[in-house]
């Protein structure tokens, strides 16, 4: 396995997240603030994986809590469209279900005492350690206890 880049797009922030070169913990890494051009925070975005040594980039696709695909969805599968003409063939993006990653994110990082600054890397980090820990990456599931 290698090292896989997990992204929270929000608005005014995105998110980054790494996994361990093992593909088994997803580590926060970084925030960018958005630019005036969506192509150069995609830009950014892809210089980060290379930079981190990825081979994938997977990002949070925010569904309703019914798992339907609401705008927010809409314009992340939109943008997620623009980031993979950016990131070539070479470097795949996912899409990977975000639902409650931020309310988990802002959970633990108020039980660690630690700030807002954080949050959208933590989420990046729950969404990315989500995509880990699927069953179907050929690793069984491990509990959130075991964390």
């Amino acid at each position: 396995m290698s090292r896989v880049l997990g992204v929270d797009l929000g608005s005014r922030r995105i998110g980054l997240a790494v996994s361990d070169a093992s593909g088994t913990l997803a580590i926060p890494l970084r925030v960018l603030e958005r630019g005036r051009e969506r192509r150069a925070d995609h830009e950014a975005i892809v210089e980060v994986a290379r930079t981190e040594g990825a081979t994938r980039i997977v990002v949070g696709l925010p569904r309703s809590l019914s798992g339907t695909t609401g705008p927010a969805a809409r314009a992340v599968t939109e943008e997620v469209d623009e980031l993979r003409t950016v990131a070539g063939p070479d470097l795949p993006v996912e899409l990977h279900d975000e639902r409650f990653t931020t309310v988990v994110a802002t959970r633990r990082l108020r039980d660690a005492g630690r700030g807002r600054t954080s949050l959208d890397a933590a989420a990046a980090a729950e969404i990315l350690q989500s995509y880990l820990d699927q069953p179907s990456r050929g690793r069984p599931a491990r509990s959130r206890q075991a964390r």
